[in-house]
């Protein structure tokens, strides 16, 4: 996360459609709700209110799911772990939820084949029933096959609802090890499931937002904006790339900032002490062998501290991960080298036979949970549910959301936004239950349906392109497409990912400021170690053509780049140029 305590360039050469964005607010500056937050649920509850007709402005403070939501373990499940906190309401909830977005969003939601391996058969039936009840995990008690089948028996039941997942299966030794060959030989049995995965958790956000500036031309969404007071004229917010401070005012006021919840409340004037996040890290591997070893499925199982993690391919990459630290708000979250020590021994533990070192790292990531503040409970029994907590600031009512998961983003904006409708005494008008989500109303999933839509919505690219359109951006790729095929554009030099013509497209549309935008979250360039130093001189000319870069912003934001990928996701950015 950037530093939010002034600009993040030297000079205000930026964006003129983001000064024209921070101009009109400054210029009317009444609305009757300010959602502060642009993580996946703010910008879900914003998506809701103005479907309802509601004049709602978002702010974020960085861009758009740079915090947690941008930190995820990519997975959109049911959480069927949380069974053993008997968070059966939660279970519930968020299967319907997986089951809806598997058709919803199908453009970035898919499903997930995951394999739990098993190791004995009776292990864990007597630890289970104090682990429900007192919420500690003493000394590690592996789960065995019998507590792991009655989890599943009732996990299908709860996903039958809303959807058609398939029911779990298990099988034993020697059809595990003929599926799995690259398991620990001691495997007992393994047990299959589906879940679902968000390959691209930000562009998904990004959907969600755009949802809702097209539905209501009143709502505004700006990123790199921040709430840092009140007094009687509203909120106080500040420009982060200028330094600007100038108020807002707003009838509600919805305080989504995740794990900084209580920071928020603090520089709002109220006192909370709702928050008790914990982090969790991850990386991202370049590894052949063990892309081959989890043959198309997420492996999740329990390690020898009795942690839940896990290991599935992304494309061509394996994510692995993941941790659950309780952290000090104050220190960045960084994947730190202890938990690459503990990402590699939970692979061998699994793997034993597939050799994986530092080498094989491209990329790493982290954040904080919003968790609710849990004192001495362990972090992997806090809930993971959510709730909203009332309270006033500059004289107007706001809701502080606590707790809330990936998975869940639709039915939580909605819940929220239905607390927002009652204090405006509005009643709802739009469901968003069955709404597909941006890219995904209509999108192609048979092979003889892509290449229809391709076709007809290509505007004459080339084919390939399109496809490569089509996975970045949904159905809306045909609006990228005809953006494109409208000018002069070339494939990057240095990739052939993205082109100049798209660049530009996201600097007009998608609210991008810094290379990072475009790097980490517009694009998976960084997630898939794709970043070399000239690719990011090549954005930075392209980008700063378009925003109006000095020669003295770009050398800031080429440095800038370098070290952000450097500190918090540990990327070396080498030349391609040997």
């Amino acid at each position: 996360m950037r530093n939010s305590t002034g600009p993040t360039t030297p000079s205000a050469d930026q964006n003129r459609t983001m000064r024209d964005s921070v101009q009109e607010l400054k210029n009317n500056p009444k609305t009757s709700v300010l959602i502060i937050g642009g993580g996946i649920n703010g910008v879900g509850t914003f998506r809701d209110l103005s479907l309802q007709g509601i004049d709602v402005t978002l702010v974020e403070r960085g861009d758009y799911c740079q915090g947690a939501s941008g930190a995820s373990s990519h997975m959109i499940h049911g959480g069927i772990r949380y069974l053993e906190n008997g968070e059966f309401r939660l279970v519930r909830e968020s299967v319907v939820e997986r089951n809806a977005l598997l058709k919803l969003a199908p453009h970035y939601v898919k499903p997930l084949q995951t394999t739990i391996p098993i190791f004995s058969t009776f292990s864990g039936i007597l630890a289970a029933p104090l682990r429900f009840l007192t919420h500690r995990q003493g000394a590690p008690r592996e789960r065995g096959a019998v507590l792991i089948k009655a989890g599943l028996t009732l996990y299908d039941a709860f996903s039958r609802a809303g959807g058609s997942v398939p029911r779990h299966k298990f099988v034993g030794k020697k059809a595990s090890l003929a599926q799995l060959p690259r398991l620990r030989p001691d495997v007992k049995y393994t047990a299959t499931y589906f879940d679902a995965s968000v390959h691209n958790p930000e562009r998904l956000t990004l959907d969600v937002l755009r949802d809702g500036l097209a539905a209501n031309p009143r709502s505004r969404a700006i990123n790199y904006v921040s709430a840092v007071g009140s007094d009687a004229e509203g909120i106080v917010l500040r420009d982060e790339l200028t330094g600007d401070v100038f108020p807002v005012r707003a009838d509600v006021v919805v305080n989504a900032t995740g794990a900084w919840v209580d920071g928020t409340n603090s520089a709002l004037g109220q006192s909370s002490r709702f928050m008790g996040g914990t982090k969790g890290s991850h990386i991202v591997l370049d590894h052949p062998e063990l892309l081959a070893a989890c043959a198309g499925r997420e492996i999740f199982f329990e390690h020898s501290d009795g942690r839940i993690v896990l290991i599935y391919p992304m494309g061509e990459r394996v994510l692995v991960g993941t941790t659950d630290i309780d952290t000090d708000m104050d220190t960045p979250a960084v994947c730190t080298d202890p938990e690459i020590d503990y990402f590699l021994d939970l692979i061998h533990h699994v793997f034993p036979t597939v050799r994986v070192s530092r080498d094989s790292i491209v990329y790493s990531f982290s954040g904080v949970r919003p968790l609710p503040r849990h004192d001495d409970t362990q972090p992997g029994f806090v809930s993971r549910d959510y709730r909203i907590e009332r309270g006033t600031a500059s004289g107007r009512p706001t809701l502080s959301l606590v707790g809330g998961k990936w998975t869940t983003f639709r039915a939580l904006s909605e819940h929220l936004a239905n607390e927002v409708l009652d204090l405006l005494q509005r009643g709802r008008t739009v469901s968003t239950g069955a709404l597909p989500i941006g890219g995904g109303l209509g999108f192609p999933q048979q092979p003889r349906d892509v290449a229809a839509w391709v076709e007809a919505n290509g505007a004459g690219l080339p084919a390939e392109r399109v496809k490569l359109l089509l996975g970045r951006y949904g159905t809306r790729a045909a609006d990228v497409a005809a953006y494109v095929a409208d000018g002069e554009d070339s494939p990057l030099q240095t990739t052939r990912e993205v082109s100049t013509r798209e660049l530009e497209y996201m600097v007009r549309h998608e609210q991008v400021h810094h290379i990072s935008d475009v790097l980490i979250r517009r694009t998976a360039l960084a997630f898939n170690g794709l970043v070399s130093a000239e690719l990011i001189d090549e954005v930075a000319g392209i980008l700063g053509k378009h925003l109006e870069w000095s020669a003295s912003v770009r050398e800031y934001e080429i440095e800038d780049t370098r070290r952000v990928l450097q500190e918090q996701h540990k990327v070396s950015v080498h030349s391609l140029v040997a």
